[in-house]
């Protein structure tokens, strides 16, 4: 039986040094952090295994039982999130290759320096899932010369805009009937489902999917969100698992955010603190944070509407057969 048939089944069956950020006036701060932990994928439980800081290109071991499987962050100064897909072993004992695939946070405060790292790893796409607002907010990616990004939305459910409104008010009763309790969790959950259920959304997804499938050997494919953790981290647990990689591999890879993000949204939730916006900044740690419930609940949402994984990846994303071997066959080794 072929590899990419094996990986295929699998699916059928199976349900840095920590980069430095530049010093900004509070004020600045502050604004940048009411648009950034506003927004519907901002910012986000600690992971299943704890992560060290990754050195330059450095890899860090997702889990201290999986030596095999390595994450690889890519450290800058202006993105915290940024990381080959690489490295992840398959069920049939293969490779993800290094080098073809990142995920990434916003890429709007890239330094100079950040620049030169980027064209270091031969980036022939950049994809933005950021609606325009986001892009607004915290600016269009700075990237290479000669490289533009593609503007691929994917819905917030309203999110943004009324977290937004809610920090921006000032009002601690507001925010709490917004976030308190399970909201912020609910909220979240809402948007998983509507990353599978909004048939826009679906079609970003697949056009990404297709990007990876026909891309070149010789150049990358980044895309990205504002945090790197929710469209990206759906879009990066789905393509793993169309590879082969064993679910609980893939799972790990998404929750790793946490670990990653950590510093910089205790930051956001201590600036707003500090400019008087919230008095409990905590309210936003079920949108900061990436979640197995949240995964679960677009799983869950992928099995109503198709079945399996498998069948969200033919039906939902359209992908036909030899679609899914050409990424296996160009992403694998």
């Amino acid at each position: 039986m072929s590899r990419s048939i094996r990986s295929i089944r699998s699916i059928r069956s199976a349900r840095s040094t920590r980069p430095v950020h530049p010093v900004r006036p509070l004020r600045n701060r502050v604004r940048l952090a009411v648009g950034a932990a506003a927004g519907a994928f901002v910012l986000g439980a600690t992971p299943a295994a704890a992560l060290a800081p990754a050195p330059a290109h450095g890899t860090v071991s997702p889990s201290r039982h999986d030596h095999a499987n390595t994450i690889r962050q890519i450290p800058l100064q202006g993105a915290v999130n940024v990381r080959d897909v690489g490295g992840y072993r398959t069920h049939g004992g293969d490779r993800v290759r290094y080098g073809l695939v990142y995920r990434a946070d916003a890429l709007g405060r890239l330094t100079d320096p950040d620049l030169t790292t980027l064209a270091g790893l031969r980036l022939g796409t950049v994809i933005d899932y950021r609606v325009p607002v986001e892009v607004r907010s915290d600016g269009p990616d700075r990237l290479p010369a000669g490289l533009d990004a593609t503007a691929r939305p994917v819905n917030d459910s309203g999110l943004y805009g009324q977290m937004t409104a809610a920090i921006a008010s000032r009002d601690p009763a507001r925010q709490e009937a917004a976030l308190g309790g399970s909201k912020g969790s609910d909220l979240m959950k809402k948007v998983y489902r509507t990353l599978i259920s909004d048939p826009a959304n679906t079609a970003q997804f697949a056009k990404t999917f297709r990007d990876l499938a026909r891309s070149s050997p010789r150049s990358a494919v980044l895309f990205h969100c504002t945090s790197g953790k929710d469209r990206t981290g759906w879009t990066t647990y789905v393509l793993l698992r169309a590879l082969g990689v064993p679910e609980r591999t893939a799972r790990q890879d998404y929750l790793a955010s946490n670990a990653i993000r950590a510093a910089a949204d205790r930051r956001v939730r201590e600036g707003l603190e500090q400019a008087g916006m919230m008095q409990n900044p905590d309210l936003l740690i079920p949108l900061q944070e990436v979640r197995s419930e949240y995964l679960d609940t677009a799983l869950a949402e992928v099995r109503g509407r198709y079945g399996s994984l498998y069948g969200y990846l033919t039906r939902g994303l359209g992908l036909d057969r030899r679609t899914l071997r050409d990424l296996q066959s160009h992403l694998t080794t």
